[in-house]
């Protein structure tokens, strides 16, 4: 790919869907634009080339099958459906009518980037690569959502692995308790602080079980929390 930003077009009738959406991509570099139902999107999918569309499938009017039908007679740009229907039907219609992924609500943050970026190299032809981070030992895997050392895997669960994802992507730094709600839990939370407090507990929990030392995740009184390098 080049340097200029990958566009995507998120369609969703849910502005806390698409402001959550749109904001995590932008901040990962990603040029983000929404539309609230299919006819907008495809008129503005008229005025710009999109690299990747993310679409809704229950919209109102028409639905998000039928865009993806229309969007495929204009582009051949990925679509990663989203969705709260999750039933095995549901998935093999939007695959066959021309979706490339189907990812269900409600979803973390880092599957979802990890979703789009393995779309776009997949769009633009690019080998798969693996986006990892590494602190104190621990190697997570973005793409495959593992988390593992020389002592063996952690088993997380989606929230725990967006928590920690979140933490050593600043490994070393302090991470507020506010901005660790925005990169785990998406923006719309942000009230709810003491969630993190309940959550970061669990994770050590988790890291302790492993047979990992569980102060690598610290706490910094105060200010929030800082994952060990």
């Amino acid at each position: 790919m080049s340097d200029t930003p990958a566009r995507i077009l998120c369609v969703d009738d849910e502005s806390t869907i698409t402001d959550f959406v749109s904001y995590a991509l932008q901040k990962e570099g990603f040029e983000a634009d929404v539309a609230a139902n299919g006819e907008d999107a495809l008129e503005m999918a008229d005025k710009k080339d999109y690299d990747l569309f993310i679409l809704d499938i229950m919209l109102p009017g028409m639905d998000g099958y039928e865009l993806c039908r229309r969007l495929r007679s204009k582009t051949s740009a990925p679509v990663l459906f989203l969705s709260a229907r999750d039933t095995e039907l549901d998935k093999v219609v939007g695959l066959e009518i021309g979706g490339d992924d189907y990812l269900s609500k409600p979803f973390g943050l880092r599957e979802l980037i990890a979703r789009v970026r393995a779309l776009l190299r997949r769009g633009s032809g690019q080998m798969e690569t693996t986006h990892t981070l590494t602190a104190s030992g621990i190697t997570l895997d973005e793409d495959a959502h593992t988390a593992a050392g020389d002592k063996g895997p952690i088993d997380l669960t989606p929230r725990e692995f967006e928590l920690m994802a979140a933490l050593m992507k600043h490994a070393g730094n302090v991470v507020s308790r506010e901005d660790l709600l925005r990169d785990a839990w998406g923006w719309e939370y942000l009230t709810e602080t003491k969630t993190v407090d309940t959550h970061i507990k669990r994770l050590r929990d988790k890291i302790k079980a492993a047979g990992y030392d569980p102060a690598i995740v610290e706490t910094v009184r105060g200010y929030g929390y800082r994952f060990r390098k």
